[in-house]
């Protein structure tokens, strides 16, 4: 790993920055020897230029500067597709065609003591793992038990998960299994997934620590997983404390009194702004 300390804040473009994302790019820029910007916008229908061009006055407002050119995955298919392609070779994926429809009602009885929720929403019962259908127009999946037979359980180093585990976190088979499932590798929608993304993404921008919020630390056993069976390197995670709202809940872009826009056209300097996602 590079001595260097390469950070990294990728937001999506479907909507204003609010005091979270703010927040969530202060602390990855705090301490970096590099810090880089990545536009996640690999879901065309929902990101929008005028959010990209927001993003870059928000936080430039806010005194961040960043490396140039900028990441943008809507730029990188072919990259998602060679890694899906490299894990279709291992034997480990296989076409998908449910519906969310379809993975509901089937997870209608669920097996006793068994998740109905993963970090992906409903853990998939493996409908279509043994289906041998056509995979035109599927979206395909993991087959998370082929996998972890190949990883074993995995390990990350987490410097600051403020309500869970620190230090090296080891994740078994069994939770990969149980508790996150056969997830999708590409959508049918997109052709890719945020974890493929994403994971291919920190590795070509050689990322030493992945800086995110709490509400992300669940996903990143599956990032290990793919970065063990992609060859790829391992970074070190920090997952911060979220901004949340008066009644407790995480902020969403929905929120536009606390988008960092709003703030600016209110007269209220950055440093006036960046108290307000004090503890």
């Amino acid at each position: 790993m590079s001595s260097k300390r390469v950070e990294r804040f990728a937001p999506s473009p479907t909507g204003l920055l609010h005091l979270g994302h703010g927040f969530s790019a202060l602390t990855a820029a705090d301490g970096a020897d590099r810090f880089l910007l990545r536009i996640e916008d690999i879901d065309r229908a929902r990101c929008r230029p005028a959010y990209v061009t927001a993003l870059f006055e928000d936080l430039a407002w806010l005194g961040l500067t960043w490396e140039t050119p900028v990441l943008r995955q809507s730029e990188r298919r072919a990259a998602y597709d060679a890694a899906v392609a490299r894990l279709t070779e291992l034997g480990l994926t296989y076409p998908c065609t449910c519906t969310r429809g379809d993975i509901k009602a089937a997870l209608s009885a669920p097996q006793e003591g068994a998740p109905l929720h993963g970090p992906d929403g409903l853990i998939y019962p493996g409908t279509c793992r043994h289906a041998g259908r056509d995979a035109e127009g599927a979206a395909i999946r993991l087959d998370m038990a082929r996998a972890v037979a190949i990883t074993g359980p995995l390990q990350f180093k987490e410097l600051d998960n403020p309500d869970g585990p620190n230090g090296t976190v080891t994740v078994t088979p069994d939770h990969m299994i149980r508790e996150i499932g056969d997830i999708v590798l590409a959508r049918r929608d997109i052709g890719t997934s945020y974890h493929i993304a994403v994971t291919v993404d920190d590795a070509e921008q050689g990322i030493t620590h992945v800086t995110r919020g709490q509400d992300l630390f669940t996903a990143t056993p599956i990032h290990r997983l793919l970065q063990v069976l992609l060859g790829l390197p391992e970074p070190i995670y920090r997952h911060h404390r979220l901004i949340r709202d008066d009644q407790g809940k995480r902020l969403a872009k929905r929120d536009d009194a606390r988008a960092l826009r709003a703030y600016r056209e209110a007269g209220m300097t950055p440093a006036a702004v960046i108290r307000l996602m004090a503890p």
